[in-house]
């Protein structure tokens, strides 16, 4: 009884929304920032999609891109209502599911080391 309340919690938390997407590919992830009082502000994460982790509601995603020669690397959850949009900008093709060695290259190598071909947008 108690499992199926929370799956029909889990299943209305869920955005249908969301494009397939690997890891490899790169991302460019909206989300709301929301100030003081009623302000919100759109901010928006461009980077590789290096990690997918969890299941269904838990599901999140690490994306990594190059700032001024560092590392910047944010986690997101999939389902959360912050999340307004996510375009896949361009599809990686790494041979590996979770390609955590991209962390030890600078953001030229990691240019270089991603052959990105470039989609279509997604919407």
């Amino acid at each position: 009884m108690e499992n199926q309340i929370m799956a029909k919690v889990n299943k209305s938390q869920i955005n249908p929304s969301l494009p397939t997407f690997t890891t490899g590919d790169t991302v460019k992830v909206t989300w709301v920032i929301s100030n003081e009082k009623e302000k919100e502000r759109l901010q928006v994460f461009q980077g590789i999609l290096i990690s997918i982790k969890g299941s269904s509601i838990n599901k999140n995603i690490i994306v990594r891109k190059g700032v001024k020669g560092k590392g910047v690397e944010k986690t997101f959850p999939l389902h959360s209502p912050l999340i307004k949009k996510i375009e896949i900008v361009a599809t990686g093709e790494i041979r590996q599911a979770k390609p955590f060695y991209l962390r030890n290259l600078g953001t030229k190598a990691l240019k270089k080391k991603v052959k990105a071909k470039i989609n279509a947008k997604v919407n």
